[in-house]
């Protein structure tokens, strides 16, 4: 799979005018963890996350005695608390390798691009909910595929725990490794494995 197979777009960026304020209002909306910041033709300058808009935000409760560290005050605008420069994957990527880099880098989006202009982000959480896809889904997924390639009547699919069996009426070594290569590309696929169903016979 690639990156453009999972990813969300379009995606919600910000500018670096932007205020912290309304970033945070726009990640609580949307439920998201992460923005790309852009400029004025697009391109991907930065990523504000969570992380850098409650840094220093909250100041210690006098209850808790004196704070024995000075702290700096926290920047009201998107260009004064984001994360610059930023690491962005092309919509081509294979999607294990920007996964990999999510999880090497310890961060939790990642801004997808063409060139320097940004079309899209992809999460951990979007990882996580194509490996939660139900049986259901997938097979519904794979089978329309399978139709596309081959003809409906043709495939039979099962799907137990995202792991896939596909049955072929026809002897073909090359259609199997198509419908194979077909099936591992539905999101929420762990294993595909394609048989001549006169093996069954």
């Amino acid at each position: 799979m690639r990156a453009r197979d999972l990813m969300s777009s379009p995606v919600i960026t910000v500018t670096p005018e932007t205020t912290a304020k309304h970033a945070a209002e726009l990640l609580v909306e949307k439920g998201f963890t992460a923005l790309p910041v852009i400029d004025d033709d697009e391109r991907l300058v930065g990523i504000v996350t969570e992380a850098d808009l409650i840094r220093d935000r909250f100041p210690r409760d006098i209850r808790s005695g004196p704070d024995p560290e000075e702290h700096p005050r926290p920047g009201t605008l998107v260009a004064q608390v984001m994360t610059s420069p930023a690491t962005g994957m092309s919509a081509g990527s294979d999607l294990a390798e920007v996964g990999r880099a999510l999880l090497d880098g310890r961060i939790r989006a990642m801004p997808v691009v063409d060139g320097s202009k940004v079309v899209g982000i992809l999460t951990r959480g979007d990882f996580v909910r194509a490996f939660a896809r139900s049986d259901v889904a997938i097979e519904a997924d794979v089978r329309h595929h399978l139709e596309i390639y081959g003809g409906p009547g043709r495939w039979t699919v099962e799907v137990d725990d995202g792991a896939v069996r596909i049955g072929d009426r026809y002897d073909s070594d090359t259609d199997r490794h198509v419908a194979k290569l077909l099936a591992e590309a539905v999101p929420g696929v762990v294993e595909a494995k394609v048989i001549y169903q006169e093996d069954e016979r």
